[in-house]
């Protein structure tokens, strides 16, 4: 079984590499492997070593600090027993969001605080 630090490791890189429109391709040409080893870092299947890790950040323009963000606080949630939110402790993690999250950048500005808008409005109803 995966531990649970590479398995957050292994999505963060996820994340990451969702956000910036890189593929595992793309991200494991940059860093020099295949794209089977990112795809086993990114389920958490295979362990990240720090100098590959220090790769991957170099590749994906973060500090590696930023695989490890979020960790504590996860932990914490899980041992409360508290009941988790509506919304998901892994919303990023979800590929329609962060495509969602992209589209909505790529609106205009004046057009994407009217949909800003219209978006609070209708949440407030449900």
């Amino acid at each position: 079984m995966a531990h649970p630090v590479d398995v957050h490791v292994g999505k963060r890189i996820r994340h990451r590499r969702w956000l910036v429109g890189m593929t595992q391709q793309q991200l494991a040409e940059k860093v020099g492997i295949k794209f089977q080893q990112i795809q086993k870092y990114e389920t958490g299947a295979n362990r990240v070593s720090a100098s590959r890790l220090w790769d991957i950040a170099d590749a994906l323009e973060v500090p590696v600090a930023f695989f490890f963000e979020g960790m504590e606080d996860a932990q914490e949630k899980q041992a409360s027993g508290l009941p988790t939110e509506a919304i998901p402790a892994d919303l990023l993690g979800d590929k329609e969001a962060l495509d969602l999250i992209r589209s909505y950048y790529s609106i205009p500005e004046n057009q994407r605080r009217r949909l800003f808008e219209l978006a609070r409005v209708l949440s407030d109803v449900a």
